[in-house]
């Protein structure tokens, strides 16, 4: 066994190594050395206590500002020791209690007056005062070496109440101290010519280290380290497919593309047609294309990726379209059906003679819409089929598979992007889209196996949307969200209302298809709970109540319903039917109804700001200016406020996406929440270590390229298996 890998108990005292496994899920070696500091400060240098919000664990430096005597407590035994601790500009309090005055005696001697001390412990608000709850501190020595301290970086860490930071340090010191080697997972070249520390000194760097220059190498080792094992994975994958076989599928001159191209009632982009001629090259190559389309809501990747898929079906082969929802999976099929007319009616009366059949596959369908589904992918009747996760299970065949395209990338794993193409008989290519734009360095990272397009520039009749923050606290403001409803519905044009929730009594999920909200913020004092998010069945109720909107044809939409009537609903509001849907996140993508004006989010605070973005791309898509109106109870600070303000400023997708990953923390961009704490990046930023991406990756590709197994580098080789999985490959959204 690796003595990385060895238990706490074996370097430490058991009832320490319990309380690191107890409080920290810290159990190995590896676990402790890898728990890193989270930020450093200078003995000198007091941290600022205006920061601190009610809720949280803190570490500072302070200095002591104030010292009770201890004195025996009138409404309950025992003795209480009250103290200050301040930045010279702010304090907060420390309270402290004995069974009796004596035993306070030893907080007396330490807390003197203007000496400096690290503190850990809970934020909390008594008597409108911030106070530190159950604190523990940590005298910072001023004796001889005061000079030497005073310059010194103090590593604070990652701590609870009963393991503070230092407790932590100690440990780390110890294990550090029985540390004689560490083995190294980079390449001794690659080492050399980078200039980096070795893996032991790096950790000494970071854990313990005597100047900021310290501090810099040691996580300059440990970024390229953290790069250079993932993107060895993701080069690895990349070698295993070009090391496949796939049918080039070349187009043809006189095909079901062709047709459809001289039918299109406009011009295509010139993204459209850059990206088609990409695409184009990939599919007439004899090894499969991997290659992620990314774009701006409306910027027509849906299009790009119906030319692929017909000019597949041209060369034999049948496409399959993977859509993360039953309301996608079934607004894909009414458009490609709408804008293909007879050339989707292969084998039916009134098709054309090169039509195809576009087949829909979903896990709630009837059994004998169920079977004919099957029947026609399986018999290749069916050119395109669209599905849900049901495509995924084993009774799913294909006659012919060519083509897996896979629609909202963010909402699927590797795995079940490789259960479809092994439904092929040779293997697939693959075409992933994702509406969500990603920075270069995050698709380098994260689809790092695939190749890229980007869509930047918007078809035609795509209408300006303003995007305006409306006070819940404000009745004024609120009333006016429903009259200006009305208005639009006077002029003959719709609304999307969307809520958290579809039940008062749910919890708030912010999209039971797949969406996920931002954690909730505590409200006011860090004590009080916010309210619960506004549900669907509630927001019906307001709307058809109202003076302004109760006369307008209001329906709901959520993932509960059962097909038939979301696909009623959904149908009839297309056709103009109904004038208000009220509805979860099930709107959020692939929903297109040119005549919907305003977007109405209610709790927007709930929601992250790809989901925001998503959900404000449904209107302005037929010609009609567009008002999406954001309703939250959150001022603008915070989080959530930041999130509001970045909706009202722009309506630049990429922008956006590059805000959203600013506010978000590394780990979760990458997936680790679902992935475990091995695999998450521990210092790696995949917006501000651009560079260090980027050379990492050269690096893994040239090692890859001449040892694909890593048969000759055993310890990267058990990086790799230790550190990455398919969830960290997996981006997000969680926005």
């Amino acid at each position: 066994m690796d003595e990385l890998d060895a238990p706490l108990s074996t370097r430490l005292p058991p009832r320490d190594a319990a309380l690191l496994a107890t409080e920290l899920e810290v159990e190995t070696v590896r676990d402790l050395l890898w728990h890193l500091p989270r930020r450093y400060v200078e003995r000198g240098q007091l941290s600022s206590l205006r920061e601190l919000q009610p809720g949280e664990s803190v570490t500072v430096v302070a200095e002591v500002a104030s010292v009770s005597a201890p004195r025996m407590m009138r409404a309950r035994k025992g003795a209480l020791l009250s103290a200050t601790v301040g930045d010279g500009r702010d304090v907060v309090a420390l309270t402290f209690f004995a069974a009796h005055p004596g035993q306070l005696n030893r907080h007396v001697a330490e807390l003197v007056v203007g000496r400096r001390v690290l503190v850990s412990g809970k934020v909390e608000v008594f008597n409108g005062a911030l106070q530190l709850a159950r604190p523990d501190y940590q005298p910072l020595d001023d004796g001889s070496d005061a000079a030497e301290l005073a310059d010194r970086p103090t590593p604070l860490y990652p701590a609870t109440g009963k393991a503070p930071s230092w407790k932590i340090a100690k440990a780390v010191s110890t294990v550090l101290d029985t540390t004689s080697e560490i083995a190294d997972v980079l390449p001794a070249d690659v080492v050399r010519r980078e200039g980096l520390l070795s893996p032991l000194d790096a950790l000494r760097a970071v854990h313990e280290p005597r100047t900021k220059a310290d501090v810099g190498a040691g996580q300059r080792r440990m970024r390229y380290e953290e790069a250079f094992v993932l993107q060895t994975a993701l080069a690895q994958r990349r070698a295993s497919v070009a090391g496949e076989r796939a049918v080039a599928r070349p187009p043809r001159g006189d095909g079901l593309l062709a047709a459809f191209d001289a039918r299109l009632p406009f011009e295509l982009t010139d993204g459209q047609r850059a990206v088609g001629e990409e695409i184009a090259a990939d599919l007439a190559r004899e090894h499969p294309m991997q290659r992620l389309l990314q774009g701006d809501v409306g910027s027509g990747k849906t299009l790009v990726a119906l030319r692929a898929m017909l000019a597949v079906v041209d060369a034999g082969g049948q496409a399959a379209l993977l859509a993360p929802t039953e309301v996608l999976a079934a607004q894909h099929l009414r458009s490609i059906t709408a804008v293909l007319g007879d050339l989707a009616l292969g084998g039916l009366l009134g098709g054309a003679d090169l039509a195809t059949r576009v087949v829909l596959l979903t896990g709630s369908m009837g059994a004998a819409a169920r079977r004919e589904a099957l029947l026609a992918a399986a018999g290749g009747e069916a050119g395109i089929v669209v599905g849900t996760h049901a495509l995924l299970q084993e009774h799913v065949q294909f006659a012919e598979l060519g083509l897996v395209v896979v629609d909202e990338q963010h909402r699927f794993g590797v795995e079940q992007r490789d259960a479809l193409r092994g439904k092929a008989s040779s293997v697939p290519h693959l075409l992933v889209m994702t509406a969500t734009p990603i920075p270069r360095t995050v698709a380098m990272t994260v689809f790092g196996d695939l190749e890229t397009s980007v869509l930047r520039d918007m078809p035609p009749g795509r209408a300006a949307v303003t995007t305006v923050a409306v006070p819940m606290d404000k009745p004024a403001w609120v009333d006016r969200v429903w009259r200006r409803v009305a208005e639009e519905a006077a002029l003959g044009r719709q609304t999307y209302v969307v809520c958290a929730r579809i039940e008062a009594g749910d919890a708030a999920e912010a999209g039971e298809d797949g969406g996920e909200a931002p954690p909730p913020e505590p409200g006011p004092g860090g004590k009080e709970k916010r309210r619960p998010a506004a549900a669907v069945s509630d927001v019906v109720a307001q709307v058809r109540a109202h003076p302004a909107t109760a006369g307008l044809r209001t329906e709901v939409l959520h993932g509960r319903l059962v097909p038939a009537e979301k696909d009623d609903v959904m149908r009839r509001f297309a056709a103009g039917e109904v004038d208000v849907l009220v509805a979860t996140t099930v709107v959020e993508v692939g929903v297109d109804v040119p005549n919907a004006s305003v977007m109405v989010v209610v709790d927007a605070d709930r929601f992250g700001i790809s989901q925001l973005h998503q959900l404000r791309g449904r209107i302005g898509r037929g010609g009609l200016p567009g008002t999406c109106l954001l309703m939250t109870e959150v001022g603008p600070g915070g989080p959530a406020g930041q999130r509001i303000q970045a909706l009202v400023d722009t309506t630049d997708g990429f922008e956006l996406a590059r805000t959203d990953l600013e506010q978000r923390r590394e780990g979760d961009v990458l997936g680790a929440a679902q992935s475990g704490r091995r695999s998450s990046l521990k210092l790696l930023g995949v917006l501000a270590d651009a560079d260090v991406i980027a050379a990492a990756r050269r690096d893994a590709t040239h090692l890859v390229a001449d040892d694909p197994h890593l048969a000759g580098h055993t310890a990267l080789a058990a990086a790799v298996a230790d550190r990455v999985t398919g969830e960290t490959e997996r981006f997000l959204e969680r926005a």
